[in-house]
């Protein structure tokens, strides 16, 4: 196990990679109260308002290497709630819509975070996807527009870059409120969410309350399915900064905001949680040299985990209970598995949570090839790494080496690399 100084260490939660630096040990819960939607200078407002220093975001942004804008601040009613308005104020815009590879250019050209280009451009990449889809034309071919292409990235970088700047490792989102009624456009009057919206919001909970108005935009919600691990009721967290952003639009009778909650994180509480099927049966009638063949099954419909284990059955007759895990969306293919594959008769089911550790892989030069290495992050800087066995197997068959001697050189070729980037405590 090894443990990150906190200047370096990169720390994957749900859908946003944060580097843990500026001293921050735990990193911090962001959730997102969407019950009246959710919009790009929203969530710049929300954020600001929660305590993310508004001159550090001006003074940031200019990493993004554009000009043409100024963003201005104020303190805004929406309701009875006081919120926090943030505006791009154009000066002038680009001289001709930016396709997607121009937008990349420009990312890559800032001189931002590595964490917080990758994470803007994986928001432009669905807002494409969604606007391709949308006005059935290829991704690649969707353009973004003169002047309006500024505010999406101040409003698309911004967002990232604040949550990066705040110390969030973990986003959470309630359902979003997408509006009612129709919105005008240039392609005519469109029934709320509109067709972007409406593509982007495909597997995650949105309805419909409130004003006759767009409450959710495409860029809003883009942001959110790209920083957020979940979307569902607020979590149990404790919080230590609350914040409302405004967007343009004041409805009468309507409280228009967007609140963030944010709390410090343990590191327990970083682990994310999610729930999973447990599903067993008891077999005592089947040919052991089928075991084999029902695991392989399972794990190919997407199971998470099968394990045979020997039992006495009644009658002192010996047997396995058959256990697997899956996703409660996997149900009915283990289910069919399980009855086509086996003699079972029926099956066992309980929903369980599961708590797991962020992980990515790390590829690590050893004689004979490539290993990649599974890295778990712990908390508070501390990981763990393993050998992918697979790997290290095809090694040692096509080099006749010891197996083990293929899984020991890939733990130490971590350990050189992380100790050549600075990231080994001495």
């Amino acid at each position: 196990m090894k443990r990150l100084p906190l200047d370096g260490a990169l720390g994957k939660m749900g859908g946003l990679l944060i580097e843990a630096e500026r001293g921050v040990a735990v990193g911090r819960h962001l959730h997102f109260d969407c019950f009246s939607g959710v919009s790009g200078d929203m969530a710049l407002g929300a954020l600001v308002d929660a305590g993310l220093p508004f001159a550090a975001l001006v003074t940031e942004l200019k990493r993004l290497k554009l000009s043409g804008y100024r963003l201005e601040q104020r303190q805004v009613h929406r309701g009875a709630l006081h919120a926090t308005k943030i505006s791009v104020v154009i000066k002038r815009g680009f001289d001709r819509p930016l396709a997607l590879s121009r937008i990349h250019r420009v990312l890559a050209a800032s001189t931002l975070p590595p964490v917080v280009k990758e994470q803007s451009r994986a928001v432009f990449e669905r807002l494409a996807e969604a606007e391709g889809l949308a006005h059935r034309v290829a991704k690649k071919d969707v353009h973004f527009h003169e002047v309006g292409v500024i505010d999406s990235f101040i409003d698309v970088v911004g967002g990232v870059l604040g949550c990066y700047l705040l110390g969030v490792t973990q986003v959470t989102a309630s359902p979003i409120n997408v509006g009612s009624g129709t919105i005008q456009t240039a392609h005519g009057l469109l029934p709320v969410p509109g067709p972007a919206v409406a593509v982007l919001a495909k597997g995650i909970p949105i309805y419909s309350n409130g004003p006759q108005c767009e409450l959710a935009t495409p860029t809003g919600v883009a942001l959110l399915r790209t920083l957020a691990s979940s979307f569902g009721p607020m979590p149990e967290m404790t919080v230590s900064q609350m914040g409302c952003g405004a967007g343009d639009a004041d409805p009468e009778g309507w409280t228009n905001v967007l609140r963030v909650f944010l709390s410090e994180e343990s590191p327990a509480s970083l682990r994310p949680t999610d729930r999973v099927m447990q599903i067993e049966t008891n077999l005592d009638d089947l040919t052991p040299q089928a075991y084999e063949h029902v695991m392989e099954q399972l794990f190919a419909i997407g199971a998470l985990d099968v394990t045979f284990t020997p039992v006495i059955m009644k009658r002192s007759r010996p047997g396995v209970v058959v256990s697997c895990l899956a996703a409660p969306d996997q149900l009915d293919a283990v289910l069919e598995v399980l009855f086509l594959e086996t003699t079972a008769l029926g099956v066992r089911m309980q929903e369980l949570a599961r708590q797991v550790l962020a992980r990515r892989f790390v590829a690590v030069k050893v004689p004979g090839g490539t290993v990649q290495m599974k890295v778990a992050a712990i908390g508070a800087g501390w990981e763990k790494a393993a050998p992918e066995y697979v790997d290290c197997k095809k090694i040692a068959v096509r080099t006749g080496r010891p197996l083990k001697d293929v899984m020991d050189d890939a733990r130490q070729a971590y350990s050189q690399v992380i100790t050549r980037k600075g990231r080994v405590r001495a």
